[in-house]
């Protein structure tokens, strides 16, 4: 009795948790289960968490980490996205570091930044660049530019066809500036030597820079000494034959050449006869200060003038457009770059230009008459000539000819009576080389030295 009165005081003392289990001792098993379960899983899925997040935080890049975090940081304040591991230790330290992102950006910032001031003065040393062709101009000839001064100025590979499509397509722009003085072009059509080279070597002389040469000679006899002007200034050259196209077809390729060179302005067609009448600085400033080109173009009459026409130039030329003129011819570069660039007037002239016609007298001066370009033609040439003795050929003058009275006569514009004359300065003239011995010493004392 008294054993069941302590166990009834027992139970009425007891906390009703546990009373309740005494009563339900199988719901108690069960639910025992499940809350001793549930907390063990919480317990080791926030331990988990925490050395998962710890151990990706420490394999991150600490710069791409720091990056990240600035990106996050500047692109949206996502504070919700950290909030739901608040409690667990991990996020704590990535929190302050979300808040100490200020410094860095200021260091991401310029890093990529000193690179390009860097390349900066790079580029403006380059657009420097264009004073060496100074020092390359005034050492030699400029000439080709594609290629090596050791190579031969004026050497190349092309073919006529590429020449002149590589000429005619640097022609239509001004190209770039380049502070270099414009160059006038001597260009030398020979027949195998160059008897009065010493009389050209003193003209340009002390002048390098003014002036570029170009020779077109199957084989220059003697060649000329690697001191000389000369030396290098031969182009790739083919065989002439005088009375027929290939004259002008040399003509032609010794103007390309010349274009290549985007400092050559005025363009000088010389032969191996000619002889200079003034000093360089004077022709220079003659032709530089010039706004015409000259090249002589006349309406002649009779069988040496419109009786070379050919009725099968139809149509591309009419007999009205026929002209005649001396060979020898001086062009700005405008004018060179049209006679580069004809494909309509030289095929006719190749096709159907044959003796009597001769394209050397008549196809610039027809050419210069077709494009109406008179305006800005001269319609003269800068090269004396004596045609007073009539024939095929201008007369040429002896060695018992050639004073300094001659030579001034010729500077002054002297005319010869039958001789076609327009007036003006001639700048050159042609003398037989058997004359040379006088010339140089004569031309040396009377003329080159003085304007």
């Amino acid at each position: 009795m008294k054993g069941q009165q302590q166990q009834h005081q027992q139970e009425e003392f007891a906390p009703p948790l546990l009373r309740l289990l005494l009563v339900f001792p199988a719901i108690n098993s069960q639910l025992l289960k499940l809350i001793l379960s549930g907390f063990l899983l919480i317990t080791l899925g926030v331990i988990g968490g925490g050395i998962i997040t710890t151990s990706y935080l420490n394999s991150i890049n600490p710069a791409v980490l720091i990056q990240l975090r600035y990106n996050i940081l500047s692109t949206a304040p996502p504070s919700p996205s950290p909030a739901a591991p608040l409690n667990i230790p991990p996020p704590p330290t990535p929190t302050p570091t979300i808040s100490s992102p200020s410094p860095p950006p200021p260091m991401l910032a310029p890093s990529p930044l000193p690179p390009p001031p860097t390349p900066a003065p790079t580029t403006t040393t380059t657009t420097t660049i264009p004073p060496p062709p100074m020092p390359h101009m005034q050492g030699g000839l400029m000439n080709n530019v594609m290629i090596e001064p050791s190579m031969g100025a004026n050497m190349h590979d092309m073919t006529d066809e590429e020449l002149l499509r590589k000429a005619s397509s640097m022609l239509r722009g001004k190209g770039p500036e380049r502070r270099v003085p414009p160059k006038v072009a001597f260009m030398f059509l020979v027949r195998g030597s160059l008897p009065f080279a010493p009389l050209w070597e003193k003209f340009f002389k002390g002048h390098k820079g003014l002036y570029s040469i170009y020779v077109h000679a199957q084989t220059l006899h003697p060649p000329p000494d690697h001191t000389s002007v000369f030396h290098g200034t031969t182009i790739p050259s083919k065989a002439v034959q005088w009375g027929s196209m290939s004259m002008m077809e040399a003509e032609r390729r010794l103007l390309a050449n010349a274009l290549l060179d985007s400092s050559n302005q005025r363009f000088v067609l010389l032969s191996e006869a000619c002889i200079p009448l003034y000093n360089l600085p004077s022709v220079y400033s003659y032709l530089m200060n010039s706004t015409q080109s000259f090249v002589g173009m006349y309406d002649i009459p009779g069988p040496t003038g419109r009786g070379r026409y050919n009725k099968r130039m139809r149509p591309q030329i009419e007999p009205r457009q026929w002209r005649k003129g001396s060979q020898w011819f001086e062009m700005d570069r405008a004018l060179a770059a049209e006679v580069v660039s004809d494909g309509v007037y030289f095929p006719v002239f190749q096709r159907h230009c044959r003796p009597p016609c001769y394209g050397d007298e008549h196809y610039l001066p027809t050419f210069v008459n077709a494009r109406s370009v008179g305006g800005r033609n001269a319609n003269r040439s800068l090269t004396w000539v004596d045609w007073s003795k009539g024939g095929a050929h201008p007369a040429r003058f002896v060695r018992q000819q050639v004073n300094p009275g001659m030579l001034a006569w010729m500077r002054n514009g002297g005319t010869v009576i039958g001789a076609r004359t327009t007036g003006g300065t001639p700048q050159c003239a042609t003398c037989s080389p058997g004359s040379s011995c006088p010339i140089l010493s004569t031309a040396s004392s009377c003329m080159l030295l003085k304007s």
